[in-house]
């Protein structure tokens, strides 16, 4: 015997036509109002056979189950047609049983698919009304006791409403958690996005700072080589290996920042001021006169900072070759207990000041743009501008606290 594939039939009935399920519910009630009117269920007014008028009890059974079929497509007016003809089916004294089974489907289908406020009272209007009529018509109900089927159509009535309320809850309830599933579901993917692109702005910041300063120093090199090549050819030697160590260098940092974009697991390097001695003698090399002030951190610094620190000094250093060429350079590193302060500062050319478009007050650079916008991301701040008697002087203070209560 086949096993009965239950996934298989849950797609099926998910599948299937809402009006093919009101149909079969349909013929079901009309089965079971029809079957019941021909059977004794006890003690019960019945004043009339079914077969009275031309067997009229069957055609109101009949009809009552068939409006079913519309019942999702027109609530209100199925519960209203299933009512009268409640009202015309008990008026003529026919046998109670079943006969309300379209009734109690009907009021179920109001209040579970209509609108919520809307449906209650209409239902609530129209089962007072039923009740009275039907009271009005068991009036003179002989025996007694059977009464008591006009209170069970009654309270199955209000039982029928109470469980539509209840379903049409729960499926808003259900529709809620949906949309707060998904609206979650977004958020997550928004995040990651977010995540993505941060990453990739940290790539392009590290592709930006090391390209910049390698080249910076392979500009000015190669143009002392071509002067110094003919006159003093040791010394066009020795500019020719600082740029062959700065282009090798410059092309391991790029192998390991743009692994992270060929899949590998490792996060691209994040140098920190262990490593600004080599930037510094680059610095050196290619003409500036270095001088370095440093002040011993109270306590470790986070690797966020660290690394911000080193790329804003490498990227003053780089302007200045860039724009300035051989000069003074201070290079200013003080930590304490809360905050690290950068202060990058050039006496700059004689007679000459810094491109204006460095300054904080016009158009940023890009450089001085990222520089503010790493300082930013740790809570810092950064700020670039000429000096009064010349020269230009970036200053960057990098919150610890923050950072660090963060690791």
């Amino acid at each position: 015997m086949r096993r009965w594939d239950v996934p298989r039939a849950r797609a099926w009935a998910a599948r299937r036509p809402p009006w093919l399920t009101d149909l079969l519910l349909a013929l079901f009630v009309i089965g079971m109002q029809v079957e019941s009117a021909g059977t004794a269920l006890g003690a019960e007014p019945v004043a009339r056979p079914v077969t009275d008028f031309g067997h009229a009890a069957y055609a109101l059974l009949i009809l009552g189950g068939g409006v079913l079929v519309v019942r999702r497509r027109y609530p209100v007016l199925v519960f209203g047609i299933t009512g009268v003809l409640s009202l015309v089916y008990f008026g003529l004294g026919f046998p109670d049983r079943l006969s309300c089974l379209a009734l109690f489907v009907a009021t179920y289908t109001l209040t579970a698919h209509s609108d919520r406020r809307r449906s209650v009272v209409i239902a609530g209007a129209g089962i007072a009304v039923l009740s009275l009529g039907w009271l009005a018509a068991a009036a003179d109900t002989e025996p007694s006791v059977a009464i008591g089927w006009v209170f069970f159509r009654i309270g199955a009535t209000v039982i029928s409403m109470t469980l539509g309320m209840s379903v049409r809850s729960r499926r808003i309830i259900a529709a809620d958690a949906q949309q707060r599933a998904e609206l979650a579901e977004r958020h997550r993917e928004e995040e990651a996005r977010a995540r993505v692109d941060a990453e990739r702005l940290r790539i392009a910041r590290e592709v930006h700072d090391t390209v910049a300063h390698a080249i910076a120093i392979i500009n000015v090199q190669s143009g002392v080589t071509a002067h110094i090549l003919d006159k003093r050819p040791e010394q066009a030697r020795e500019t020719l290996r600082i740029i062959e160590q700065t282009s090798a260098r410059a092309l391991r940092e790029m192998r390991a920042i743009l692994g992270v974009l060929r899949g590998d697991d490792r996060r691209a390097p994040s140098p920190g001021l262990g490593q600004l001695d080599d930037i510094l003698d680059m610095a050196r090399e290619a003409g500036l006169e270095l001088t370095v002030e440093r002040s011993d951190a109270p306590t470790p610094l986070p690797s966020a900072v660290e690394s911000a620190a080193y790329r804003i000094v490498q990227e003053s250093i780089t302007n200045v070759i860039r724009h300035v060429g051989r000069t003074s350079v201070t290079v200013v590193l003080e930590s304490s207990a809360d905050r690290l302060r950068v202060r990058v500062a050039d006496t700059g050319p004689a007679g000459a000041a810094r491109a204006p478009e460095l300054a904080d007050s016009g158009g940023d650079g890009r450089g001085i743009t990222g520089m503010r916008e790493r300082c930013r991301l740790l809570g810092g701040d950064l700020t670039a501008n000429p000096l009064p008697h010349g020269g230009f002087e970036v200053l960057a203070q990098l919150p610890l606290a923050r950072v660090g209560a963060l690791r």
